[in-house]
């Protein structure tokens, strides 16, 4: 953020009896002129002083938290206003301002904190934090709720920050990139378990559930009414997770069943995470297998706009161009015209189905250079092939598709690593619903800052 941060180690500071503007070692200073003892102006941090200023003098005027405010004031919030109860003429508390949690929540993106008691605590420290709160408290409880339950909210946020470029003509939707990016889940390997382990936990934990009310009614005052709440809200959690387990778990297995089915190998048997029911363990750029979820982004590639984003749990990205465009057609009414993807997406049923929606695609062929170095023609059609199909295999062989596909790492991967160093290496919360209101909100943020570059860009070109 705006600070600097020394350990121990690093920075060895003065003794509390030296803070004073007196200390020991400036008393035992020899004096270089032989007239006197040299005359130094010296620290006085314990003189207590009154600074006249208000937040908005004390914050810079160029400061990113004016650009995010600015940005998110213009934006449309009433889906938020219309659910508050409080309103002129009748009785309640005032409600927090969604303007003030949306833009603390984008700042917190843009500065890679994904943390609402981490955000709560920079809203008391942070002069950036306090100049967005305006002297409005806040509590990690009320941040942490506004990013978590409102994902459809937040997503209404997104489609409206493109239909509003797409209207200014700096979103044209006619070529767009789309990469997937894995991203670790809030649950522990251990967390993993059979099936049959999972119908015993989730039995135990149903009969905890049991008790804690037979207790509530036996003995109602040995706990306190709040005690008491937080212990069955726990336990119900618990339980809902082992059901939400088993069943995903059922999924998985039928799941492996059909591919085991294909391929003749005997099935493994499935796993589910008691923390996160709906993670998968599933294989990283590092190579390691650990829990995570497959974020993918859409990407406009003149604008560098984000216009898709999906959250799932499949290990590979085989099937997710189709409903990305779908997607797409559903936020905009328009399908775009082109799609640059890598090979992990070029299947030929996703092939058939993207020209079908009446998208070109453009992805590298497989095993190209083992086919050219082989003396066979990798472009030529193929026994079984679609029109689609082998329009695609053609498509890839001229120099024109080369150029267009370069595109494709110059935007979707810039936009993943963009989002990789705000932070998107582990999913803050628990849930596909809710991972995929934390990519939306990634997506909200780079939209606004690329909007404000585009801007820019567009008066330099007009002046």
């Amino acid at each position: 953020m705006d600070s600097l941060l020394f350990s121990r180690d690093e920075f060895s500071g003065p003794s509390p009896g030296e803070v004073a503007g007196q200390t020991a070692s400036e008393d035992a200073l020899e004096p270089l002129n032989p007239v006197g003892k040299p005359r130094l102006r010296v620290p006085h941090r314990k003189q207590v002083e009154m600074r006249w200023a208000s937040l908005d003098e004390m914050l810079e005027p160029g400061h990113p938290a004016r650009a995010v405010w600015a940005a998110v004031a213009a934006l449309d919030l009433n889906r938020w206003l219309g659910e508050i109860k409080a309103v002129e003429g009748q009785c309640g508390r005032d409600a927090t301002d969604p303007r003030l949690l949306a833009a603390l929540w984008i700042y917190a993106t843009l500065n890679a904190i994904a943390s609402a008691r981490e955000l709560d605590r920079l809203c008391e420290k942070h002069l950036a934090c306090q100049w967005l709160c305006g002297g409005v408290t806040v509590n990690y409880h009320l941040l942490a709720d506004f990013r978590s339950q409102g994902g459809e909210k937040w997503d209404g946020l997104l489609t409206q920050i493109v239909a509003g470029l797409t209207a200014e003509g700096l979103v044209t939707m006619q070529r767009v990139a789309q990469d997937g990016m894995r991203v670790r889940a809030s649950a522990g390997s251990a967390s993993f378990r059979r099936r049959k382990r999972l119908e015993q936990f989730y039995e135990e934990a149903r009969q905890q559930v049991e008790t804690l009310k037979r207790l509530a009614e036996e003995d109602p005052e040995e706990l306190s009414q709040r005690q008491r709440a937080a212990q069955q809200r726990a336990a119900e959690e618990r339980e809902k997770r082992l059901k939400a387990a088993i069943r995903n778990c059922e999924q998985l297995q039928e799941q492996r069943e059909k591919t085991a089915k294909k391929s003749g190998r005997r099935p493994s048997e499935a796993r589910a995470s008691t923390t996160d029911p709906e993670a998968r363990v599933m294989k990283f750029p590092d190579g390691g297998s650990r829990p995570g979820y497959n974020v993918q982004f859409s990407t406009d590639t003149p604008s560098g706009i984000i216009v898709g984003v999906e959250v799932t749990n499949a290990g590979t990205d085989a099937e997710q161009l189709p409903p990305m465009l779908e997607q797409i057609e559903e936020r905009y009414e328009v399908t775009p015209k082109e799609a640059l993807v890598d090979g992990g997406f070029a299947s030929l049923e996703a092939i058939e189905q993207a020209t079908e929606q009446g998208c070109t695609v453009y992805a590298p062929l497989k095993d190209e250079q083992k086919q050219l170095a082989q003396g066979r023609d990798p472009y030529a059609r193929k026994a079984g092939d679609t029109a689609a199909v082998a329009a695609w295999r053609a498509r890839m062989g001229t120099a024109v598709a080369k150029t267009i596909y370069k595109w494709r790492a110059q935007t979707a991967e810039w936009v993943n690593a963009l989002c990789r160093n705000r932070g998107c290496r582990q999913m803050p919360v628990r849930g596909s619903t809710k991972c995929r209101t934390v990519a939306v909100l990634y997506a909200i943020t780079h939209n606004l800052i690329q909007a404000l570059r585009l801007r820019a860009k567009a008066e330099a070109g007009t002046s």
